[in-house]
């Protein structure tokens, strides 16, 4: 239980709250949760938006918050009344999120059953893009969920996602509870996947979408996109709009994010004693390259799926046309 921001933040670096939407809302409860316990507000936001530097759900969440803790300060001169405002913004983006969810499910499978033809979709995604980093069912697992429930699903490809095992850990947990047909497999399987003609469509989620469209999403995520072409399926990344930064130009400016080596050289066991706490799976002082993220350029993304619609071809322009629309209602659910 995280009980000030900087427990918060710690737990954001650990990766115990993790995912890009998730990460947006946890970013706006923490500003909340410091204007509740009477914490420097500033500060606290500062911190929450360094925690992770790639996704920019983060800072959205927590500047939206901050604006209005300051906003209310400033009207009101009360914190409390500031504090409450905060919680309000907070819970706002919760559910504006989870709206958002549903949207994009029914996007994405108008946008498959557009793009393949007949039923029993072979659906292969990478990481965790379900209800556990969402404040719905998710963003690319939304999707693939909503065909599952539409009968339309043959089979789950989950990639393990190396090195944090995202895929194995909780993908196949949240498939697995929603009752659909799922595999597992190691990230380095997917080729053979590929080759064999067993993948319908790619479904990736995004941690962010720079302005030109190029996609920062889980290190894996690139090769399955070069994989995709190759073939010839569809590589599709969903996301909400809050995940598109219009002052990111390019996939180039994107900073990823690079994580302590001991995850690729150890296998985490808590009661072992190697330098992350786990079990060494390399000689000692090996050195590892682990970058959280990899860059998808828009040439390679089939489309990108959002709450207000679908983007393809992904272009700079498509791409600030669909953020600048008035927000649309929901779809209707389909059949």
């Amino acid at each position: 239980m995280c009980t000030d921001a900087a427990a918060l933040v710690e737990a954001i670096r650990s990766l115990a709250v993790r995912g890009a939407p998730l990460l947006g809302i946890a970013g706006a409860y923490g500003v909340a949760l410091a204007a509740a316990r009477g914490f420097d507000v500033a500060e606290a936001a500062r911190a929450l938006e360094e925690a992770r530097p790639t996704a920019v759900n983060l800072s959205v969440g927590v500047r939206r918050a901050q604006a209005a803790h300051q906003e209310a300060l400033a009207r009101t001169g009360d914190p409390t009344a500031a504090a409450v405002a905060a919680l309000a913004a907070a819970r706002a983006l919760h559910q504006e999120d989870a709206e958002a969810s549903a949207r994009m499910a029914a996007h994405g499978l108008a946008l498959l059953d557009e793009l393949l033809s007949g039923g029993g979709h072979r659906i292969l995604t990478h990481c965790n893009t379900g209800s556990l980093v969402s404040g719905g069912e998710g963003t690319a697992f939304a999707v693939a969920l909503a065909a599952h429930r539409a009968g339309r699903l043959r089979r789950l490809w989950v990639d393990e996602t190396r090195p944090l095992l995202q895929g194995a850990r909780l993908t196949a947990y949240e498939a697995a509870r929603s009752g659909m047909a799922y595999t597992l497999l190691t990230d380095n399987a997917a080729g053979s996947l590929f080759a064999a003609g067993e993948v319908d469509a790619v479904l990736i989620g995004a941690d962010r979408i720079a302005a030109d469209g190029s996609v920062a999403n889980k290190v894996g995520s690139y090769p399955l996109a070069v994989l995709a072409r190759y073939h010839h399926v569809p590589f599709i990344v969903v996301a909400p709009l809050t995940t598109v930064d219009p002052d990111t130009p390019d996939g180039a400016s994107i900073e990823v994010e690079q994580r302590p080596g001991f995850e690729v050289t150890e296998v985490a066991a808590p009661q072992a004693a190697g330098a992350g706490g786990g079990i060494p799976v390399a000689p000692l002082g090996t050195q590892a390259y682990n970058p959280a993220f990899d860059v998808t350029p828009p040439e390679l993304v089939t489309a990108i799926v959002t709450e207000e619609g679908v983007v393809s071809p992904v272009t700079a322009e498509a791409l600030a046309e669909l953020c600048a629309r008035p927000p649309a209602e929901a779809p209707p659910a389909s059949a």
